[in-house]
This record gives C-alpha cells, sequence and structure tokens, in this order.
C-alpha cells in the first residue's frame, strides 16, 4: 500500500448502504488507501439493500486487485486493532451510513466497538471526522448528539441530496452525497455537477 496516510470509512446499520459502497468505490477509484469498518449491522443492510451479498461480493465489486491494494478490512469487534489508536495515522474518518446508535456512542464516548472507539480517536487527534447520518423524523435526542458531536469538531452531514442536478437515477442521488463527503476528505471528485455548473 502506497504512503499516504488512509481514510477510515465505517459502514453501520442505517439505511443507506449503497452510499458506503459508492464512497469506498469512489476512494478506490481515486487511489486512497482505506481503513474498512463493518458492523455486523452494516453488513446486514449492505446485503439487504445492494446486490452484493457478502465482503468477498464487495471485494469483487471493487475489483479485487483494487481491494487488495487500497482496502485494508478491520473487525469491528476487535477494539485493539490499529483505527482505535491515535499512532494509527489516519487523514480523517467517514461513517456512512450513520446510524442514531452509532450517533449517540460517538456522543457519549463509550467505544463500545472499533467503530466507536476509532471515531473517538479521530475526535481527540482533532482529525475530519464526517458523519452521514441517516434517519427520519428525528427526536431531540438525536438533535442533541448531532450538536455534542459538532461541538467535539464532527461535520454532521445526513443524507439529504439536493435536487437541482436535476438527477434522474438513484444512483445521481446517491453521486450527490458521496461528492459532498469527498469534497470534506479533500479528495478531488466529478461525481455531481456543482450548483451553477450545467447539468
Amino acid at each position: 500500500m502506497d504512503g499516504a496516510r488512509p481514510i477510515i470509512v465505517a459502514v453501520t446499520g442505517a439505511s443507506g448502504a449503497p452510499y458506503g459502497v459508492r464512497l469506498l468505490q469512489a476512494l478506490v477509484e481515486a487511489e486512497q488507501p482505506v481503513s474498512l469498518i463493518l458492523s455486523s449491522h452494516g453488513l446486514r443492510l449492505i446485503q439487504t439493500e445492494t446486490s452484493l451479498g457478502s465482503v468477498a461480493g464487495l471485494r469483487a465489486h471493487l475489483g479485487a486487485a483494487a481491494w487488495d491494494r487500497w482496502v485494508t478490512l478491520y473487525d469491528d469487534a476487535d477494539r485493539g486493532a490499529g483505527p482505535a489508536s491515535g499512532s494509527h495515522r489516519a487523514r480523517a474518518m467517514v461513517v456512512c451510513p450513520c446510524s442514531m446508535g452509532t450517533l449517540a456512542a460517538i456522543a457519549a464516548g463509550t467505544s463500545r466497538s472499533l467503530v466507536e472507539r476509532a471515531a473517538d480517536v479521530t475526535l481527540k487527534e482533532r482529525r475530519p471526522l464526517v458523519l452521514v447520518t441517516r434517519e427520519t423524523p428525528l427526536s431531540s435526542i438525536h438533535l442533541e448528539n448531532m450538536l455534542r458531536v459538532t461541538h467535539a469538531g464532527a461535520v454532521v452531514m445526513p443524507a439529504a441530496p439536493g435536487f437541482y442536478h436535476k438527477p434522474t437515477r438513484i444512483e445521481d442521488l446517491v453521486d450527490f452525497m458521496v461528492a459532498r463527503v469527498l469534497d470534506h476528505l479533500g479528495v478531488e471528485n466529478a461525481l455531481a455537477p456543482r450548483w451553477g455548473e450545467p447539468t
């Protein structure tokens, strides 16, 4: 794997697995090293909401050679894995999609899993943390947790795609959100037209 610092990508159990899959694809295509953490519920949502039935299916979808070069998979139950330490030289972390349970755990700093611990480390090391939350409607608890993590330095980016680019496919909506995430990570992309650009 190249010397660039990895981006930690976590997929948790909120509806919206296509966002996470497309984000992974875009990062691999941009030749960005990825430290990938799939929660058990996140993997189940990938199986439910996409045609990918397993980690092997996800690897095949991204391309086996590209996966092997750019993606390092971590067990969410292993809180002693690299992303659990501040010495793991990650550039940033994205939880996409981010369940309300994961949001609550990050807001409280409970660190019961590798996803939660890696997010806690990302905040304490003052690295970018993007949470692509997916829930509707939102309770006051959800909103308070969003405010709490925002005060701690995270970017809360609800999966709420725009329509000014005149989407005609579901993939256009997914690409809109993934492009916004990539912008916050500093990864160049042309997945969706920007405001004022021709559609």
